[in-house]
């Protein structure tokens, strides 16, 4: 019976312990932080002068020319990598990558790629893409494509954390 009695009680102290354990990824203070040197309508977040969200725009999140030649001797490991094929007016549906910022560089077609913010407004944030033009979704935000077009579509996309 004594023996019954201390099992019980280790089940009822272990799942009075799990309780108090809590396991996180911290959070960013905000979404992102786009940088800029003059402070005059910025925002201070984290040791850094931050561009004023209601002031962002999608050029802060996008390069145009990614389909010209570059230097590949310095290539490094640790990032997960996928191609997306889209049908006509396919889509890859809103997600999130919950410990990941995601780069998206179009190989073909024309997708209309964004973001939600969530501080405090939830703007869209959006931009159509062309063959060439890559777009970043910052770590942890709701982001979605979509192919615009009548035509196949093809993206590669790479995300690490």
């Amino acid at each position: 019976m004594n023996k019954v009695v201390i099992f019980l009680v280790a089940v009822v102290l272990k799942a009075l312990a799990s309780f108090l354990a809590s396991a996180y990824d911290p959070s960013p203070m905000q979404d992102f932080c786009v940088a800029i040197d003059e402070p005059k309508n910025a925002v201070f977040v984290n040791g850094k002068f931050c561009k004023n969200l209601n002031l962002t725009l999608a050029e802060y999140f996008f390069y145009h020319g990614l389909n010209i030649p570059g230097n590949i001797e310095n290539l490094t490991l640790g990032i997960s990598v996928v191609r997306i094929d889209y049908a006509p007016y396919g889509e890859n549906p809103p997600h999130i990558h919950p410990r990941a910022s995601e780069i998206l560089i179009v190989l073909e077609g024309t997708l209309l790629a964004g973001f939600v913010t969530s501080n405090p407004e939830n703007h869209i944030i959006s931009k159509v893409l062309n063959k060439g033009d890559v777009f970043v979704f910052p770590f942890g935000l709701i982001h979605f494509q979509f192919n615009t077009e009548n035509t196949y579509a093809v993206n590669i996309a790479a995300l690490g954390g």
